[in-house]
């Protein structure tokens, strides 16, 4: 069932085109497994909404880089948002699989983003320089500081959503990494967070 649009603290265009985009996913989702089907009947809440707010965690960015974009969680719908709200934020999308790929690619389409797909593996892309970096439910927390320290800017911060195993991840990660985290905590889950994270080094 589709919510109101004021609960997203949006525009009313933005809204249109996050319905537009619902529209594709579940469309696309039986040929590509987009998102889980016990997920997709909540998907307003468990990816939209869930999305959103890592859009509203970030500082104003040059260059975005969602990794592991999948089916555009978060990264799609941060573009979504951003054309109304931030109009001159550039965004990447690193996504290996050539059919989600595609998928992301008639999103941008439909939806009228401007974005640049690579399909590629994340570890083989060049350095991207992001002032952003994105990712969820791609890998554990020390795994996705070795991508962050490859592909972010000497200043740029990482959004990273976490459940509710985020302190042992966390805790794990300092072992191996130095970086300053700033955990907040996420509205769709309460023992879940978004770590924002800055200054990514080795330990």
């Amino acid at each position: 069932m589709k919510p109101e649009f004021s609960k997203f603290d949006v525009s009313r265009e933005t809204f249109d085109r996050l319905d537009r985009y619902v529209e594709l996913v579940k469309r696309w989702n039986p040929k590509i497994n987009l998102v889980s089907r016990n997920s997709l009947e909540d998907i307003w809440d468990r990816h939209i909404l869930d999305s959103v707010q890592v859009f509203r965690c970030a500082t104003v960015a040059d260059t975005w880089v969602d990794i592991g974009t999948g089916g555009g969680f978060p990264g799609m719908v941060c573009a979504i948002v951003a054309l109304d709200e931030a109009p001159y934020t550039r965004f990447q999308f690193v996504e290996s699989d050539q059919r989600k790929s595609a998928f992301l690619r008639n999103v941008a389409r439909e939806c009228g983003v401007t974005c640049q797909v690579i399909s590629k593996r994340i570890e083989s892309v060049d350095p991207l320089e992001a002032d952003i970096l994105s990712a969820r439910a791609l890998a554990d927390l020390r795994t996705l500081l070795f991508f962050c320290d490859r592909h972010l800017s000497e200043n740029g911060t990482a959004l990273l959503p976490k459940g509710a195993n985020w302190k042992k991840e966390l805790s794990e990660a300092q072992e191996e990494w130095k970086f300053d985290v700033e955990p907040i905590t996420s509205l769709t889950e309460p023992q879940a967070v978004i770590l924002k994270i800055k200054g990514v080094s080795r330990g």
